[in-house]
């Protein structure tokens, strides 16, 4: 028993070696995302950043049931930060939109979206719109948002108005053509 323990032990030690490694060489799969947020052949990774922040909702009658509250999304508020955890952009909106520290930046449109586990915001592809300015948000095609952790909105009751803000992160992988 002690054996497989340490066999597995090393086993683990080896896929998280592995991992640090890929990561450290900047590759980036999509191997174990959803095919609808997967991005399309002939682009390639060209930045990864870390955001965390809040999601704001906001609370509205029902659309068909005028006499009935539900929480609704109203725009989130995020840092980014590269893999070594320095600020390089923000995430806010509405719309939504990425920035860059060097001013870059740009909207996109929703793609697709698919299940990120309970609790959690689901992942995203996004059609990055041009970009306004010059810098690392040039030439983006694609955003995807993936590791999520949090974001989703409360399942307690709300009054018209009331306002709240959920805690989130997600990675923000950027992709240009290449």
């Amino acid at each position: 028993m002690q054996s497989i323990r340490k066999s597995g032990l090393a086993a683990l030690s080896l896929v998280a070696l592995g991992a640090c490694t890929a990561m450290a060489a900047g590759t980036y799969s999509q191997a174990d995302l959803p095919p609808p947020i997967q991005v399309p052949a002939g682009n390639a990774v060209a930045w990864e950043t870390v955001g965390t922040g809040d999601i704001t909702y906001e609370c509205k009658a029902k659309e068909n049931m005028k006499d009935q509250t539900e929480w609704v999304f109203a725009g989130p508020k995020a840092v980014l930060k590269d893999r070594q955890g320095r600020q390089v952009g923000t995430y806010y909106g509405p719309p939504a939109t990425w920035e860059a520290n060097d001013g870059s930046k740009l909207t996109g449109t929703q793609v697709a979206v698919a299940p990120a586990g309970a609790g959690n915001l689901p992942y995203q592809l996004v059609r990055a719109n041009p970009v306004v300015g010059s810098g690392a948000l040039t030439g983006v095609t694609h955003i995807q948002r993936v590791a999520l952790k949090g974001g989703v909105a409360p399942q307690a009751a709300c009054a018209a108005g009331q306002r709240t803000t959920v805690p989130y992160q997600a990675d923000y992988i950027f992709w240009k053509a290449g």
